[in-house]
């Protein structure tokens, strides 16, 4: 695959030396595994090795030092190039998974002419060499950091193409569209009606019917790999805690009846049939007593600001009810908040969820239990989750951007269109949505951001 001139300026000198990465994770283990890519790798196989390996054929073998004796004993697989997964020559040791053994092997490596790869490189050059595109590339990683099985099948679809075929037809249908609308502009003469027609109404609601599908199967991916983060906040004694420990399932906060037990943020991880929920318990909101305190509840403010939901627990016996609006007034603005009433197993309430009231309220009881199945439901209902098998790709937040950015300019020409009938205008702006998809699968990506992607992988990777 040809680069476009934004991303080749500068990456043949990057690429055109051998690397070396320990590919398995540091540390003692029974099996380590080292990684050498590039044009240098049959002398390093010839050198290296006492006996060279067939290609793409498991070959047990010494890995030898520069006078002959062994470093070390194990299998070594050669994959000539282009069929490997770089696209260069590759070799792979699999040796034992001593710190001194990966680290001795290594230092071989550098010594026949390779250098340390960076973070991510291996990959970041299976791109390079058209193996594939910038989104399956980072299905890798996401494979690697899945949390869920559900965000790790995300990542095996997004990494076998499923994702990137379905961006590739929605630009073949923006490209026939483009040839649709610049017939209409090169033939003038030629009476077709271009505007009045069916055609292009078809066309155009073909086009966002895709968008539209693509996006809630990204947006279900994005949910997946980076989870929901939720803040419990609320007074001191008000039950956070107890909250947390609840949907946990275990003792992980402390809890008592002294107001001001909780001092700093507490975070776990739980998933809610597959959802990631990333929780944060906070300090009570009050008037601080000491300069401890002041300081937790400084955090429980930063932590409230970022959060994708906020759970505001209130006491369900406490007497000055009233002070409640101010307490959610003074909340960050913009961050969305859901109300629940705890406690409700010593006022006798049920438990249920009102969604009639200006904020959504829950009316639970931490201590018992009684009303969490509606908090879960109701976080992931708010979240868009519908469910780890629905078809979810893995999808990070620049392609989210992508994807918005494009189906804005189809929505915004197409108005243009129809109000002034600026064909020029309207082919451009399809153009411009192409060149924003591309930016998903990598046919125009800066090298910056090709850093800042394959920076973010693992070494070996």
């Amino acid at each position: 695959m040809s680069l476009p001139a934004e991303t080749s300026h500068g990456l043949p000198g990057r690429v055109s030396d051998t690397i070396v990465a320990i590919a398995s994770p540091m540390g003692r283990g029974a099996v380590g595994v080292i990684r050498v890519s590039g044009s240098e790798v049959p002398r390093i196989v010839a050198t290296l090795l006492a006996t060279p390996p067939p290609p793409r054929v498991a070959h047990l073998t010494r890995f030898l030092a520069d006078d002959g004796t062994a470093l070390d004993q194990g299998l070594a697989l050669y994959f000539p190039a282009p069929a490997s997964f770089t696209g260069e020559h590759i070799l792979e040791l699999q040796g034992h998974g001593g710190v001194v053994v990966m680290d001795a092997l290594v230092r071989r490596c550098l010594a026949l002419g390779c250098r340390l790869a960076r973070p991510g490189e291996f990959s970041e050059r299976a791109f390079l060499n058209g193996k594939m595109d910038v989104a399956q590339a980072e299905a890798i990683a996401d494979l690697i950091d899945a949390g869920t099985s559900a965000a790790a099948r995300a990542a095996v679809r997004s990494m076998q193409g499923e994702f990137s075929a379905r961006i590739r037809h929605l630009q073949s249908l923006l490209t026939e569209l483009r040839v649709y609308v610049e017939a209409a502009i090169d033939f003038p003469d030629e009476e077709i009606d271009f505007l009045s027609g069916s055609a292009l109404t078809r066309r155009l609601a073909q086009v966002f019917a895709t968008f539209d599908s693509i996006s809630a199967s990204a947006r279900q991916g994005a949910l997946l790999r980076e989870g929901l983060t939720v803040v419990i906040a609320g007074r001191p004694n008000a039950g956070k805690s107890s909250l947390l420990n609840r949907l946990v399932g275990d003792e992980v906060a402390i809890v008592t009846d002294v107001p001001g037990t909780t001092r700093d943020v507490l975070r776990q991880h739980v998933q809610l049939d597959g959802l990631p929920v990333n929780l944060i318990d906070t300090a009570g909101l009050r008037t601080a007593v000491d300069r401890v305190e002041e300081e937790g509840i400084r955090r429980a403010r930063v932590e409230i600001q970022n959060a994708d939901w906020v759970l505001y627990v209130w006491d369900a016996g406490a007497a000055d009810a009233p002070l409640l609006p101010a307490e959610l007034a003074e909340l960050p603005p913009g961050v969305p908040v859901t109300l629940l009433v705890n406690k409700i197993d010593l006022t006798g309430a049920a438990a249920r969820i009102d969604d009639a009231s200006p904020m959504t309220t829950i009316y639970v009881s931490a201590s018992s239990g009684d009303g969490l199945d509606l908090v879960k439901a109701h976080l992931k209902r708010v979240a868009g989750y519908v469910g780890a098998e629905a078809g979810a790709l893995s999808a990070r937040r620049r392609h989210l951007d992508a994807l918005d950015r494009a189906n804005a300019l189809v929505h915004a020409s197409a108005e243009t269109l129809r109000s002034n009938r600026a064909l020029e205008l309207f082919a451009e702006d399809l153009r411009l949505a192409q060149r924003a998809l591309g930016e998903i699968t990598g046919e125009f990506t800066s090298e910056d951001l090709l850093g800042e992607i394959f920076g973010s992988f693992c070494i070996g990777k």
